[in-house]
């Protein structure tokens, strides 16, 4: 698929079918994951991939994921992230940022839907999964096959959102 149709397609879900992901699918998705540029190629990030109910159950005591069979906690590593040099600015939160859109886009092109999760818990992610406190949970990645088909609503025009100097 041509990457504007691709970028054109994806949209978030927040209602999803039963139905488990593919091993083969998932694979692909983290695949994305490890290929998303990072400052410094450091890649400061840690998956936490949940599939169980069991893990299902404790994220929702965090976030709504929306039914969604598959979510993917999405943590920055601050031991590892890239500091800029002038001021000393870590970028955990911008190469999570990268490692999670790039897997939204692998799902797109794969069918699936997806759901970038902002509003969640951090301190319950914390408590349920163990996660360390060098890890930051950034966001939550839904993932399953979508039962919805409401569409984003029409885009502002490129040319009201920038300026040429």
């Amino acid at each position: 698929m041509d990457f504007l149709d691709l970028a054109a397609s994806r949209f978030s879900v927040r209602k999803y079918r039963a139905d488990k992901l593919e091993r083969e699918k998932l694979d692909k998705i983290l695949k994305a994951a490890e290929l998303a540029p990072t400052g410094m190629n450091f890649q400061p990030f840690h998956l936490i991939v949940a599939q169980s109910d069991d893990a299902l159950k404790k994220i929702a005591k965090a976030a709504n994921i929306y039914g969604a069979p598959t979510a993917i906690i999405v943590c920055a590593d601050c031991n590892k992230a890239w500091k800029r040099p002038c001021d000393s600015k870590q970028i955990t939160d911008i190469d999570a940022s990268i490692v999670t859109d790039h897997m939204m886009l692998e799902a797109t092109d794969l069918g699936l839907g997806s759901l970038w999760v902002c509003l969640f818990d951090p301190e319950v992610l914390r408590e349920e999964f163990n996660i360390p406190e060098n890890l930051v949970p950034v966001n939550i990645l839904a993932l399953g096959y979508t039962d919805w088909t409401l569409r984003p609503k029409k885009r502002v025009n490129i040319g009201e959102l920038c300026e040429f100097v």
